[in-house]
């Protein structure tokens, strides 16, 4: 729906609120306050009634063309043969009549979540060995740990008893170890086990520059090139390379040409005859908080939440216009780069006479650089007052503005040249006017802070960005990045004269020393992001100090900095579960209609071989669908899948076929059309990135290709003839847009903040497999930024200050616009949904950007046993999200989820695997001690006791020592011995306190003392 909100003016009485919307603003008469003797004011005869200033709230989802589907394929379903789950389910149909050709089993078929009636079938062709009793090799080898003596000392000490393990452990064994005695019995021995698991050292990237280029080569031979894009390049002028599709401008080139773009703080737009004032000028526009509409109110999530929150498209504060134009006036946009364009009105076709509006993001004023035309500044929220005041700089005439909704606006004009004073003239409340032929420069700003705010503009004015640059580099050694955005500007004395810019929340968190001195208080609101900080200076230069430079394919613990490392006990119970995902039709299931899909099943089987491979240590188990995982690759570097890719020529970027051979501009998302290309992309480049570590034979015949979707969707340079430089992520917002050649009111969105970082954990990954060290090292970067900017504007705990405070409730924004943020999805609005594509794909970067005080809280909040929507009640693949997710809290519960049987696979969504989940919550087991079965074998003799010393020490209070104990129970296996055996844990000084609580008795230890740290 719309819904007209229109705001309080003095004088005016609101319209009543609609039914299920809160009201912008309260229902109260203001009289309007007497005029200054020395202030243009409009004259009685030409005064318009100050009626209402309109303002449209688009509240309905803009869904371009997107399909209503969930974003993994929800058709693939399994048979379980006894203990054994996860053969796909036979195509005809599930009959009491058995087809030939299959396999009969006693036990029932299990078929998307339910018994099914009649005989279980599978086609012999689908059985795997995996069903036959044979090993599956030798065991790995494992870490030597090394022998020193007991500690000296008196500790005191509780005994623990082990029982014989379950078939099923309900927590994942740690790293086993090899046990080297050094004395004989009745001697001491130690064993040293950190919880710091070792890790490669990181590659040296000292002062690596993060954008140099990947590849400028052309476009692999078999993808043609077409020249006929759906959508047309009109309205844009002077930009002969590549367009950024996704960037805050494409509004103006696209559609209409009446939609926003969001610079922030300011929104600008075409009024192209709209509004009170019926202007074809440039609008500028900037709401404050309460003029935000509220969805309805939550009746399910904790707090009540509302379900949306949206700033007014339509309120037309000032507008830069000229007398000249009309009905008959163009626009177009040049030099369109990535953080600036050229907005250009022209009363007509082939007019030399112009208004060019630099559109930089954070730009501190709105300027409008005048060619030959008589100024008409305007407004459709109607002035109160005009003031000319002292000029604050030789050449400028500075005039000072009052609205009727009570806010105060500055312009500021330049004269080229020698030019004289203008004289502004107030000729009606919704018109200022200038003198006739004007050529220079007008500059408007919205001025919150008074005399302080108006000192800051005085000292900057004259001068304006015309675009950005940035620039950084990363020491991987010191885990360290800077990163800098730089400013050209024009003007009047531009040598003297700083730039005024606004520095979004995650921006100044990062500023570093010299940048921070910069700030000044003056704040102003954006619309999704919180307050911008006006910053007086040339360039800002940012710093990064966490860079997840240690993170690599397997499970990563921010706890310790390090991937994880499997335990032999985990490493078997993988090899269990792995072959009934092995064995799937891996060319069926990337072989698909969209690119999206097909990349996250590529991607899903990647990383199934590479746990298999690498972190199980099994690489006979994982060959065969190793081979079927490149043979199906190989379709697309071939470009033989479905709609094979074409490279636009127009636009200049790599795309699906399929909308031109379909007409459907919705298809795969949009892919045509630009949407979600660092999504789908990001798939392949991931799934690349992991064939080319196990095989690095594979990377040469393939570089050329998974580079080809690495400039599209992310290119590192901005002189590539092919590419435009990063066109999804936004170096300013500190996160990409998933929206691509598409008009919309609210602009650019991203729906899914963990694919997005998925992406640059991809372009990160395939970088330092092809050791391309820059690439490597962006991708550090993007991570560092994106969890900074998503845990201040999208992933919301509780005490977030950047978004409205009854909204925060919902935890994930849901779709976060640049005009405003919708808790829902596209595909629907089920809470799992909202929260999972938040979750989606869970990956080693996953930790890092989704801090545990936010998924405790989410968790809590949301799908708890006694929370609003339990986990354990939602159905199909979002269940396993949820609970992989569960991992970074509560690795313990997530394991044992994955872990039960029978286990029904239609819990795993289709772009990830059982087995994956199971090896990423066993990694997340960061500071329990690493002792298991070979441990009590090597050990020998009578009454083996372990006294455990845990490095770094275990989180205080008596909730840990209750967790450690229980972990311990299902963490240390003696599979040889059948009765129970005493473990002794070694307790500091400290601890003795806490651990008598548990009112377990404190004992001198035994004879045969081994002590572990």
């Amino acid at each position: 729906m719309l819904l007209m909100a229109m705001q309080c003016l003095p004088g005016v009485r609101a319209f009543r609120c609609l039914s299920g919307v809160n009201c912008p603003c309260d229902n109260v008469d203001v009289d309007i306050p007497s005029f200054s003797l020395v202030t243009q004011f409009p004259p009685t005869g030409v005064r318009l009634q100050a009626t209402r200033t309109p303002g449209v709230y688009h509240t309905e989802l803009e869904k371009d063309v997107r399909d209503s589907i969930q974003p993994f394929p929800t058709g693939i379903s399994y048979v379980v043969f006894e203990d054994h789950i996860g053969l796909p389910h036979p195509e005809y149909p599930h009959l009491d009549i058995v087809p030939s050709k299959v396999l009969y089993s006693n036990s029932a078929c299990y078929y998307k979540g339910n018994w099914c009636p009649g005989l279980p079938h599978a086609e012999e062709n689908r059985i795997s060995s995996w069903l036959l009793d044979q090993s599956t090799g030798a065991p790995p080898k494992f870490a030597t740990v090394t022998s020193s003596k007991v500690r000296s000392g008196s500790p005191y000490h509780i005994p623990l008893y082990l029982a014989a393990p379950s078939a099923t452990s309900r927590s994942p064994p740690r790293e086993t170890a090899t046990v080297h005695p050094s004395g004989t019995a009745g001697h001491s021995q130690t064993l040293e086990i950190s919880t710091n698991i070792p890790h490669p050292t990181p590659s040296s990237m000292s002062h690596q520059d993060i954008f140099e280029p990947i590849d400028k080569g052309p476009i692999p031979s078999n993808i043609n090139s077409r020249s006929d894009h759906p959508v047309r390049k009109d309205h844009i002028s002077d930009t002969p390379g590549p367009i950024s599709t996704n960037k805050f401008y494409a509004n103006f080139f696209l559609g209409t040409q009446t939609g926003y773009a969001f610079v922030h703080p300011y929104a600008v737009g075409w009024a192209k005859g709209t509004g009170n004032a019926r202007s074809y000028g440039v609008l500028i526009s900037h709401i404050e908080s309460h003029q935000l509409a509220f969805g309805p109110k939550s009746q399910v999530i904790p707090g009540n939440p509302v379900q949306f929150y949206i700033n007014p498209i339509g309120i037309q504060s000032m507008i830069l216009s000229a007398s000249e134009l009309g009905t008959s006036t163009v626009l177009t946009v040049s030099k369109a780069k990535a953080f600036s364009a050229n907005i250009i009105l022209r009363p007509h076709r082939g007019s030399n006479s112009t208004i060019i509006f630099p559109l930089v993001q954070g730009m501190g004023y709105v300027t409008g650089i005048y060619t030959g035309l008589q100024p008409a500044i305007q407004s459709s929220v109607f002035f109160r007052k005009l003031e000319s005041v002292a000029s604050p700089k030789p050449g400028i005439y500075k005039y000072k503005v009052t609205l009727e909704d009570n806010t105060h606006w500055l312009i500021y004009v330049t004269p080229s040249g020698n030019g004289g004073n203008p004289n502004l003239v107030l000729v009606s409340n919704t018109l200022i006017s200038g003198p006739t032929g004007y050529s220079g420069i007008i500059q408007v700003a919205k001025n919150p802070s008074g005399l302080a705010g108006e000192a800051i503009y005085d000292r900057t004015t004259g001068v304006y960005p015309t675009e950005a640059h940035v620039s950084g580099s990363v020491v991987a050694h010191q885990a360290m990045g800077t990163y800098k955005l730089s400013w050209q500007k024009a003007g009047k004395n531009v040598n003297s004269t700083p730039l005024l810019m606004f520095a979004l929340p995650h921006h100044v968190q990062s500023f570093d020393t010299h940048t921070n001195h910069m700030k000044t208080d003056m704040l102003l609101r954006t619309t999704t992001k919180g307050n911008a900080t006006a910053c007086v200076g040339n360039s800002w230069t940012m710093v990064e100090e966490n860079l997840p430079v240690n993170i690599g394919f397997g499970p990563f613990d921010p706890n310790t900095g390090r991937e994880a490392t499997l335990s032999n006990a985990t490493r078997q119970r993988i090899r269990e579960v792995a072959p009934s995902e092995l064995s799937q039709d891996i060319s069926r299931q990337t072989n698909l209609n969209s690119m999206y899909f097909s990349g996250k099943a590529l991607n899903k089987f990647a990383m199934l071989v590479y746990t298999v491979y690498e972190l199980a240590k099994d690489a006979s188990l994982s060959e065969s669908a190793f081979s079927s995982l490149k043979s199906a690759f190989a379709r697309f570097v071939d470009n033989r899948q479905f709609f094979p890719l074409v490279y636009d020529t127009v636009w200049k970027g790599v795309v699906s076929s399929g909308t031109y051979v379909t007409g459907d501009p919705g298809l795969d998302f949009g892919n045509t059309f630009y949407n979600d290309h660092h999504f789908h992309y990001g798939y392949f480049i991931l799934a690349a990135a992991i064939i080319g570590y196990l095989d690095p034979s594979w990377v040469g015949a393939n570089k050329a290709w998974v580079n080809t979707l690495v400039r599209d969707a992310g290119n590192s340079v901005s002189n590539d003839d092919y590419f435009p430089f990063s066109r999804a992520f936004d170096w300013f917002n500190g996160h990409s847009w998933a929206k691509g050649l598409f008009e919309s009111f609210d602009s650019k969105d991203e729906e899914s903040s963990s694919e997005d970082a998925m992406f640059a954990y991809a372009i990160k990954m395939w970088g330092k497999v092809i050791r391309d060290r820059s690439m490597e090292a962006r991708g550090n970067m993007m991570l560092a930024i994106l969890s900074r900017s998503f845990n201040n504007y999208v992933l919301m705990k509780s005490d977030n200050v950047n978004q409205p405070s009854n909204f925060i409730a919902n935890k994930v924004t849901g779709i976060l616009f640049e005009n405003k943020a919708d808790h829902t999805t596209y595909f629907g609005t089920n809470l799992e949904y909202i929260q999972g594509i938040h979750m989606l794909p869970l990956i080693p970067s996953s930790t890092y950007i989704r801090e545990k005080e936010f998924v405790s809280e989410e968790w809590y909040a949301m799908f708890a046993e006694n929370a609003s929507t339990p986990a354990s009640g939602v159905q199909g693949g979002w269940q396993g999200i949820l609970y992989a997710n569960l991992a970074i809290i509560d690795p313990n519960a997530s394991w044992t989820f994955f872990n039960k049987e029978p286990f029904d696979l239609s819990k795993i969504d289709g772009g990830a695997t059982r087995t994956w989940y199971l090896a990423f919550a066993a990694g997340r087991f960061g500071w329990w001690p690493q002792v298991n079965d070979l441990m009590a074998t090597a050990l020998g003799g009578a009454d083996p006791v372990l006294i455990i010393t845990l490095n770094p020490p275990m989180p205080r209070g008596f909730g840990s020592y209750f967790c450690f104990f229980t972990a311990l129970l299902d963490v240390l296996h003696f599979p040889s011995q059948s009765s129970v055996t005493p473990l002794w844990l070694e307790l500091s000084h400290q601890d003795r306190g806490i651990i008598a609580a548990t009112s377990m008795s404190i004992k001198t230890p035994p004879r045969h003392v081994i002590s572990a740290s």
